[in-house]
């Protein structure tokens, strides 16, 4: 094989690379983004089961505007209050970006009483939610 014919299948080769992992790359950020949906849909309804079965095991859940941070069994226990509160609410959600397994989200909870504008990011691995911190940033969703 002569010079230019092994230069033209090492670009081939570094194309084809190239395309295949950018094409991994999209199915993972649209994988992310239906996880993140998921959670949304789950938590609007209280539904424990989904939301347990979206959260990694070891999954570590920081409420900034609380000072807390919850593991999985701990944010799941709290899903019974949690009932109460979200029971006749709306939750709006929209994708800020996704970059490096980390979504940025920015959530409307429009509740009966009040609405409130959440920034909260979420870090996907292996389709579970490893990790999640929401921090309020309006006390209305006007900037929705």
């Amino acid at each position: 094989m002569n010079g230019k014919a092994r230069q033209v299948v090492n670009v081939r080769s570094v194309v084809f690379t190239a395309v295949a992992l950018l094409i991994a790359i999209m199915a993972a950020r649209a994988d992310d983004r239906a996880i993140i949906s998921r959670w949304y849909s789950a938590l609007l309804v209280a539904d424990r089961t989904e939301l347990s079965d979206l959260l990694a095991d070891d999954v570590r859940i920081k409420l900034d505007d609380l000072g807390i941070v919850q593991n999985k069994q701990e944010s799941i226990a709290s899903i019974d209050e949690w009932r109460g509160a979200v029971a006749g609410a709306a939750i709006r959600h929209r994708i800020e970006k996704s970059e490096a397994g980390v979504t940025t989200v920015i959530a409307c909870y429009d509740f009966p009483g009040n609405d409130m504008l959440m920034h909260e990011t979420f870090a996907v691995t292996d389709n579970r939610i490893t990790a999640s911190s929401q921090a309020a940033i309006a006390e209305n969703c006007d900037g929705f």
